[in-house]
């Protein structure tokens, strides 16, 4: 049985479209990141999920329920605000208990899921302080145990971790890692950060211009973007895009030219169009070398140099000033301004046609 199904859900405000045939199927104790950039309809969609947002048309099972006519309380689904929203007078154990005291849970009960909820987030000594005398990473443990004492059957978790500093925020990502394997429940977690995603996710939903652009696992989501949006969003530096044309090739692969007439062999299936077909060609940083100028595909001049300690990112530029980025060790004796030769691995490229649609690497039998 699904968790949770999505069934072509729609939803708009006034004239505004916001989610346009939403559809989508979880596993029980599945972890989603929906992900995207602002406006997206990630935040609007968990919502409609959690019920305080209503779809114009569609359907929300959970379960094996419909629950898109249920009241947000009755759903069976807990959702953790960005915001935290403690309640600032009450004690932290107060605030893990006011849910259930209001559902007329025993009072035995109520201690007992306390208690337990303390030991899987670690603040047992936290659990006569307030809210002011907490650290946001905390607070956020705390927001996080409030939704653990309901024992739903679905955490819904919006933006979790961007009121966290860099430090804490990393750290806090590791616990609901390991947290998440200590509850029965699925995860929902709305992020637009790839790597809250990338590290957390069974798999990740890519959402852009009210839709679902891509379903798939991390890794799939960055080796095998469905589209443009896709590549260019997942990834960090962004996909180089370089503008190529289909030209003759006699091993089944797809060989294209740039427009300074350099010839790339790819591994994309020749089928993907006819000679003279316009396409642009996908190149993530570790597709592209620095080498000694003159001995790569073509030179360019390095603009900015990255140095992230175990690797170098090189943003050069070409002749014809088009940027790409490539990737060089972390001892890297590139300096910004240097000529650089810049080596491609076309096997390892991408192809996007004319519509987005995202053409990848042959994979071997």
């Amino acid at each position: 049985m699904t968790s949770l199904s999505l069934i072509d859900v729609h939803k708009a405000y006034g004239s505004t479209p916001v989610l346009e045939g939403v559809s989508l199927e979880m596993q029980p104790k599945e972890f989603v990141a929906f992900l995207g950039p602002s406006g997206s309809g990630k935040s609007t969609l968990l919502r409609i999920i959690a019920g305080l947002e209503s779809p114009d048309r569609g359907e929300v099972w959970l379960d094996g329920a419909r629950i898109d006519g249920i009241a947000a309380g009755d759903r069976g689904v807990a959702l953790v605000f960005q915001q935290y929203a403690l309640y600032p007078h009450m004690t932290v154990r107060d605030n893990m208990a006011f849910g259930l005291r209001n559902a007329k849970v025993p009072a035995d009960e109520i201690d007992a899921r306390i208690a337990q909820a303390a030991k899987t987030l670690e603040i047992e000594e936290l659990l006569e302080r307030k809210p002011s005398q907490l650290s946001g990473g905390q607070r956020q443990r705390v927001a996080i145990g409030r939704a653990i004492v309901k024992v739903p059957k679905l955490f819904l978790l919006d933006e979790p971790l961007s009121n966290l500093d860099a430090a804490l925020r990393n750290r806090t990502r590791v616990e609901l890692a390991q947290l998440r394997q200590r509850v029965e429940a699925a995860v929902i977690m709305v992020t637009h950060d790839q790597a809250e995603a990338m590290t957390l996710a069974d798999r990740i939903v890519v959402m852009s211009d009210r839709k679902i652009q891509q379903v798939g696992s991390p890794m799939e989501i960055y080796d095998r973007p469905a589209n443009r949006f896709v590549a260019r969003f997942v990834g960090s530096p962004a996909m180089t895009m370089l503008p190529v044309t289909l030209t003759d090739s006699s091993d089944g692969l797809a060989h294209v030219v740039l427009d300074n007439g350099t010839h790339i062999p790819t591994g994309v299936a020749a089928s993907v169009g006819k000679k003279g077909d316009s396409f642009d060609l996908g190149l993530r940083p570790e597709n592209v070398s620095i080498v000694a100028a003159g001995a790569g595909t073509f030179d360019g001049k390095a603009m900015i140099v990255e140095r992230l300690g175990d690797r170098t990112i090189v943003y050069a530029q070409l002749a014809d000033k088009t940027e790409i980025t490539a990737l060089d060790k972390g001892d890297s004796n590139v300096r910004m301004g240097d000529k650089v030769g810049l080596s491609i691995d076309g096997r390892a490229a991408h192809l996007f046609g004319a519509d987005g649609t995202g053409h990848h690497t042959v994979r071997a039998a």
